[in-house]
């Protein structure tokens, strides 16, 4: 990289970080946790209305399926299939981050001992922190999403609803063999997403430390912005394959009636809905990724604060 434009000085590499501190592992788990929480209690809405649109068997829009979820199910039926999340995006966030920051330990180590002087690491390797992350995450994240996005599809409730609960569910698709079904377009979406999110998120708070700042005196409207900017660019690099995914995840549980595996179920959408069927429920998704991610990453790096 030249000088004209040199690698960013990315706040958490210019202050002390004991490279063999056990704590801050636990540290780093606990704030992911909360920031996991915090961005399925602003986006579930958001999302339950993106996995309706990007299933449905007919042509519909995002206020066609708010109306009737509405009329049909009510205002809870938008946070349908959140206990399934409130845990497991807390625990599937949590190992982003600490699987992100572990990384980055690790960099620096390597980066020492080969003699580098740099106080920070470059941006290829900022990436490769974060497609870890996506990585080690996605055997989490594959079936919990699979159980919520049965439970935020299903329609009936009570005595005529097909999974009686996260529980249930969970049994009915391991007797089936299918929990962890969708699991190579969650590979993708994850590791080139979570790269991709950390980099811009990471490369935005380097812009404030160069202008003189610490990063605990960042503000926390900026670290909402900055996180805001990072969630809609991951949903942007990667949204195809998340629709691929949830199509995945919603075909029959004994007969598959849009193939089965990734490039079948590609053939399958263009065929049925055109080029337009992999930007269904974009909409909801991106609206859904400012306030999520903004408050996933302003709630991460609040409890780092806290937590010291």
């Amino acid at each position: 990289m030249s000088e004209e434009f040199p690698t960013p000085q990315l706040i958490d590499d210019l202050e002390d970080h004991p490279q063999h501190d056990n704590t801050r592992v636990i540290k780093d788990l606990l704030a992911g946790t909360a920031g996991g929480i915090a961005q399925v209690l602003v986006g579930q809405p958001f999302d339950t209305t993106k996995v309706r649109l990007q299933t449905a068997k007919v042509r519909t829009t995002a206020m066609d399926v708010v109306k009737n979820l509405l009329e049909k199910e009510g205002p809870r039926g938008f946070y349908k299939g959140t206990l399934t999340p409130l845990v497991g995006v807390g625990a599937c966030v949590s190992l982003q981050f600490g699987v992100n920051e572990a990384m980055k330990r690790f960099f620096r180590s390597q980066n020492a001992e080969k003699g580098i002087t740099a106080t920070t690491l470059s941006l290829p390797q900022y990436y490769l922190c974060g497609l870890t992350g996506g990585l080690t995450n996605s055997f989490l994240a594959s079936p919990i999403e699979h159980v919520r996005i049965r439970l935020q599809t299903q329609v009936s409730s009570g005595a005529g609803a097909e999974f009686k609960g996260p529980l249930d569910c969970i049994k009915k698709l391991r007797s089936h063999g299918s929990l962890m079904r969708g699991l190579t377009p969650t590979l993708l979406r994850e590791g080139h997403g979570c790269g991709t999110y950390f980099l811009v998120y990471e490369a935005l708070v380097a812009n404030e430390i160069n202008k003189g700042l610490k990063r605990t005196e960042v503000p926390t409207w900026k670290l909402c912005l900055f996180g805001a900017l990072s969630g809609t660019t991951l949903w942007i690099m990667v949204y195809p394959i998340d629709v691929i995914k949830s199509v995945m995840q919603t075909d029959g549980l004994v007969t598959r009636k849009c193939g089965n595996n990734m490039g079948q179920v590609a053939k399958h959408i263009f065929k049925t809905h055109g080029i337009g069927g992999f930007l269904k429920g974009f909409g909801p998704t991106i609206l859904r990724a400012a306030p999520a991610n903004g408050a996933t990453f302003a709630t991460f790096e609040l409890m780092m604060r806290l937590l010291g």
